[in-house]
């Protein structure tokens, strides 16, 4: 909708000082993303005000209005704003903190083949709920899922194509990060690509995000799905323990593709080495 120019904005800015246009540009645009997330994403945006998101952003309706004369190209721009990946920020730092605690309460669990396997799948059951429940309970997740759903449906032809090209390269980045973070992980518990598999690290992240996205999506019409929780010891369990319906699916995918690596030799000097890096893991950069 164009804005109408009889309405053209006037009177002193909401600030004391002027904001550069890069600093209004920003506002406007975090501004416009909390308030998506606050409301939910729709077919349209129809339902975000403009002037609320001037308000909340805290900036000169002038600026605003010299950025972005007319209401759609501010609309345009925020689409693609929201096509930037929105993984809860603290995930990374909760899985290896979690990591740290498995291990920490499990350490003579290195020292024999049968422990290490159940060492890992204990990382694989618990990860795989604590990765479920902090997408399940993120707006900004949720509302770039949605994107994804919608972003077809776009009028404009141009702004469609850019979007699409935007949620690409978030699905690039994303995909690398956690190959890199799971060729991290197998590479410190003595894990190796399965011969023969035809995998690489990238096709495993690629599986294990179209599983646990599509539980995610399940699970906000079909709550049992969260909820869901069997007594079991699959794939060489320690013992027997709950697992979630995100841990089978994770637990399997991960299992079929990676086994331990017989030319690593698990010898005293090994297992201080592994000790030591777990105090060193840092989420992979961006």
């Amino acid at each position: 909708m164009l804005r109408d120019h009889a309405q053209a904005p006037t009177g002193l800015a909401r600030r004391g000082r002027r904001l550069p246009d890069q600093e209004t540009e920003q506002r406007m645009l975090q501004a416009a993303v909390a308030m998506v997330h606050r409301t939910g994403l729709t077919v349209s945006l129809d339902h975000i005000s403009f002037e609320d998101v001037i308000r909340d952003a805290d900036v000169s309706r002038s600026a605003v209005y010299r950025r972005w004369p007319y209401k759609d190209l501010f609309f345009s721009d925020l689409v693609k704003e929201l096509a930037k990946e929105a993984a809860p920020a603290t995930i990374a730092g909760d899985e290896l903190e979690l990591i740290r605690r498995i291990v920490a309460g499990h350490l003579d669990w290195l020292e024999t083949p049968e422990l290490r396997r159940g060492l890992v799948i204990e990382l694989f059951r618990q990860l795989a709920l604590l990765d479920f429940q902090a997408l399940c309970e993120s707006a900004e997740w949720r509302t770039y899922i949605a994107l994804h759903a919608t972003f077809m449906s776009l009028a404009d032809g141009q702004l469609r194509e850019q979007v699409q090209a935007a949620l690409a390269r978030s699905e690039q980045a994303r995909t690398a990060r956690v190959a890199k973070a799971w060729e991290q992980l197998a590479g410190l518990f003595g894990y190796r690509l399965r011969p023969g598999s035809g995998a690489t690290f990238e096709t495993i992240a690629t599986l294990l995000d179209a599983t646990m996205r599509g539980l995610v999506i399940m699970a906000l019409s079909a709550p049992g799905i969260a909820a869901h929780r069997a007594q079991a010891n699959p794939f060489g369990a320690a013992g027997t323990d709950e697992w979630s319906l995100p841990a089978m699916g994770l637990a399997s995918i991960a299992s079929a593709f990676l086994d331990p690596d017989p030319a690593i030799e698990w010898d005293d000097k090994r297992l201080t080495s592994v000790r030591q890096a777990l105090g060193r893991l840092a989420p992979p950069s961006t």
